[in-house]
């Protein structure tokens, strides 16, 4: 239950509904889940006007009352005849995440700001996001420092509108309620950043903004050879290079050495002009943001799950001459056919005949939730950290479509642009930890799933055949940890036997072609 002054007393209810969906469209496009149930939360909701005060009553959804709060403080302001001030709430990002941190502000107390300005850089538990405004107008205050945890439903910043503020369609009625409008342009695509925002914000991803703080390199003194401007990785290069030789075609200050008889003798026996001096180490603490603070959630979560660890060794000699052969054709669809599709595709293909492998228990712990789709997802060692991306939907996907959204993701990840939905929805998991170097390991489950496997790097060893000669091999050692409270290790051993089998003779692969 939510109570506010019933200065809306004179609205119907049917129009704060419209201001509440209108603004919190505005604040975040809602999806074909999201949108049925903002409509039912709505329409289960109850106004009631008692006294001065208005109750809204069975808020399902909480960006409701932040909506609520803005259209009353609208109302507030315009019937002072003052130019609102209002709190840019930060929106629902997705994927149940309740809180961010400020990485990075782009404004301060005083600026101007217009619509689709960028406001600010936050990191979630998943990824980092450039926020932007949604209003015309000065910002009069920040409610959060760099580093601090914003909570998604409160305010990030203030802002006092512009009377010529479009932001709300319709604008402002005299009841000081935000009215809705039925003109598509206002349901249009942002338009880019406008002048006065590029001539104080530089256009760069947060990795490019990262890589720049790290090598100390000033972005506004870059030239962004990017998408209008922006600053790319090799936009940083060019710029050290060109510092680099005007450093080096700078005036010269070194002194010719004299080399006659009469130069003074060289003490071989001071060393204190060329030994180096003793270093001083000091301590430090760090603050744990981002993906360290979600890395120590999960994993303290994760290992909480009873683990159960089955490991075997693959000959992969087969495959590895498969491999070469495929990967010149791939070529031609602009594809680098890694091993990694093949081992996605093995798993997909096994995880059908032992299902329960893609599931997850329930919150209650009552339930088995068998997964229709194989989303699998691959752990990426990134310069922020380990993210698990993963590939939807690979039960339909053949090897060359797996490759190739394989590679769009490992570039995603390198610019640090790796979007929430291709973090969400993971049902199992792999990780490639051969790439790093090691054999066996003992890889962690990643909640909600109930199984994950870490493959070893490809050795080339010896082994015998069936009549005791002795061949070269290529072995790849899989480790797998699977959820034992509602999968036996027989279970495991059988999946990992199927699992050997497609990756030992992967022409059985082709059987299986969608």
């Amino acid at each position: 239950m939510v109570q506010y002054p019933a200065q809306l007393r004179n609205a119907s209810r049917r129009m704060i509904q419209c201001v509440i969906a209108r603004q919190m469209y505005n604040t975040r496009p809602l999806n074909r889940s999201q949108g049925p149930i903002l409509a039912q939360s709505i329409a289960s909701s109850q106004l009631l006007i008692r006294g001065n005060l208005i109750t809204y009553v069975n808020i399902h959804d909480r960006r409701i009352a932040g909506c609520l709060h803005t259209a009353v403080s609208l109302q507030q302001q315009s019937s002072r005849g003052d130019s609102p001030v209002v709190p840019f709430i930060l929106s629902d990002i997705g994927e149940g995440i309740s809180e961010v941190t400020i990485k990075e502000w782009f404004v301060k107390v005083g600026d101007r700001v217009r619509q689709f300005d960028p406001i600010c850089e936050v990191q979630s538990d998943k990824a980092s996001v450039t926020i932007t405004s949604r209003y015309d107008g000065v910002v009069v205050k920040l409610h959060h420092q760099v580093e601090a945890l914003a909570a998604v439903g409160k305010p990030l910043i203030d802002i006092q509108l512009d009377e010529s503020d479009k932001s709300f369609a319709g604008g402002v009625g005299n009841n000081g309620v935000a009215m809705t409008t039925s003109d598509p342009r206002a349901f249009s695509s942002p338009p880019g950043p406008s002048e006065d925002s590029k001539k104080g914000q530089v256009l760069a991803t947060p990795a490019v903004r990262r890589m720049a703080a790290e090598m100390q390199v000033p972005l506004t003194e870059v030239t962004g050879t990017g998408k209008g401007n922006r600053v790319l990785k090799d936009d940083i290069f060019a710029y050290l290079d060109r510092q680099q030789r005007v450093h080096v075609s700078g005036p010269s200050t070194a002194r010719v050495i004299s080399t006659s008889a009469t130069a003074a003798p060289i003490d071989l026996t001071d060393t204190s002009q060329v030994l180096p001096l003793k270093r001083q180490l000091e301590a430090k603490t760090a603050p744990i943001s981002g993906y360290t603070r979600t890395m120590i959630k999960t994993m303290t979560t994760s290992l909480q799950i009873p683990h159960f660890g089955y490991k075997d060794e693959i000959n992969l000699t087969t495959l590895v001459s498969l491999r070469k052969e495929m990967a010149e054709e791939a070529k031609q669809y602009g594809v680098k056919l890694s091993y990694v599709p093949f081992f996605v595709k093995a798993a997909s293909l096994a995880l059908y005949q032992y299902p329960i492998l893609n599931s997850s228990l329930s919150e209650s712990k009552d339930q088995i939730i068998y997964k229709a789709e194989h989303n699998i997802g691959l752990a990426v060692d990134t310069s922020i950290g380990l993210i698990v991306p993963n590939i939807k939907n690979c039960q339909n996907k053949s090897i060359l479509e797996i490759g190739a959204e394989l590679s769009r993701l490992q570039s995603a990840a390198n610019a640090g642009q790796v979007s929430a939905d291709d973090l969400s929805g993971g049902t199992f998991a792999l990780s490639n930890i051969g790439s790093i170097g090691g054999t066996y390991t003992f890889p962690v489950i990643l909640p909600p799933n109930v199984c994950i496997g870490a493959l070893g790097r490809i050795r080339k060893v010896p082994r015998y055949l069936e009549d005791d000669t002795i061949v070269p091999a290529h072995v790849l050692e899989i480790s797998w940890s699977a959820d034992h409270r509602i999968i036996d290790g027989a279970t495991i051993a059988r999946f990992s036997n199927v699992y050997k089998r497609y990756l030992e003779k992967p022409h059985l692969l082709l059987m299986h072609l969608q």
